[in-house]
């Protein structure tokens, strides 16, 4: 049983990791630039530019929160939306932490109801 429940653990961590790699994969080429903005040693947020001939332009942008032991506990994705000139809201991780394990909760926002909503087959907790 507990050999199911890791297993599971492990897909949907993979699940998570491919969606990620999905998310930020460049291909050769893509010149994207990352410039990270740190407060007090940790980086509360990270802004991904696209290189655009000899311009750099808005790509994506991660907007972190921590616990008062450094741990993560949100990574809050954006998207450049170029033709309304701003950045919009696209996925939501949030992490707690519990005695000797952590859940990972993944969110995708919802445009019509303006919030995130849970995805749960993406939930998973594990042992740290």
């Amino acid at each position: 049983m507990k050999k199911i429940i890791f297993l599971k653990g492990m897909l949907a961590m993979a699940m998570i990791l491919i969606a990620n790699l999905t998310v930020f994969a460049g291909e050769p080429g893509d010149n994207l630039i990352h410039n990270a903005e740190e407060v007090n040693g940790v980086i509360v947020s990270e802004t991904i530019f696209k290189m655009d001939g000899n311009m750099l332009t808005n790509y994506m942008k991660h907007n972190y929160k921590y616990d008062a032991d450094k741990q993560r506990t949100e990574d809050e994705t954006q998207r450049w939306n170029s033709t309304k000139n701003r950045w919009e809201n696209d996925l939501c991780i949030r992490y707690t932490y519990e005695a000797k394990s952590m859940t990972t909760e993944y969110y995708k926002w919802n445009a019509k109801k303006k919030e995130y909503i849970l995805v749960p087959e993406m939930t998973v907790t594990m042992d740290r």
